[in-house]
């Protein structure tokens, strides 16, 4: 806020005003630094969801899927299953062959026993197969495979 501060006489050629207004710049002007800090909000929510990054698994399209709610063990089989012999639990990529013991492990620590295999579309069968004898020596209940609705990425 301006001070205001009184003359002691008119001066000439000021039109013979009395007051004189000074102002202080003790005062911080927050305006810029709530735009900036706004922008930068803006960039950090849109660059976010682009830092976490997934398995890529093209999923086969089921037309009855649903949605599960619950905390899950999600093994993936990707595309390069047959090469490799690499599989994801959760986003952990580990060998096929220790899968039985490391999804046993997580089974002692889980209420129910159950474990959802995502398989690319481009696996075959018996690839899965295999996983699923894995996941079932493991003393897994139930197996369930993930889908994906026809409109879904």
């Amino acid at each position: 806020m301006p001070k205001v501060q009184a003359a002691a006489a008119p001066l000439p050629g000021r039109n013979g005003r009395g007051r004189r207004v000074a102002s202080s710049l003790a005062e911080i002007n927050v305006v810029p630094l709530v735009d900036v800090m706004l922008v930068l909000l803006v960039i950090f929510m849109i660059t976010a969801p682009m830092i976490q990054r997934g398995i890529d698994v093209n999923l086969p399209v089921a037309r009855r899927a649903t949605q599960i709610a619950s905390e899950r063990i999600e093994v993936t089989v990707p595309l390069t299953y047959r090469e490799t012999h690499m599989v994801y639990l959760g986003n952990e990529n580990i060998r096929a062959d220790i899968l039985q013991e490391r999804v046993r492990q997580k089974m002692e620590q889980a209420s129910q026993k159950d474990v959802f295999l995502r398989g690319d579309g481009g696996v075959q069968l018996q690839d899965l197969m295999e996983i699923f004898d894995k996941l079932k020596a493991a003393g897994v209940e139930h197996v369930g495979i993930v889908s994906k609705m026809p409109g879904e990425r």
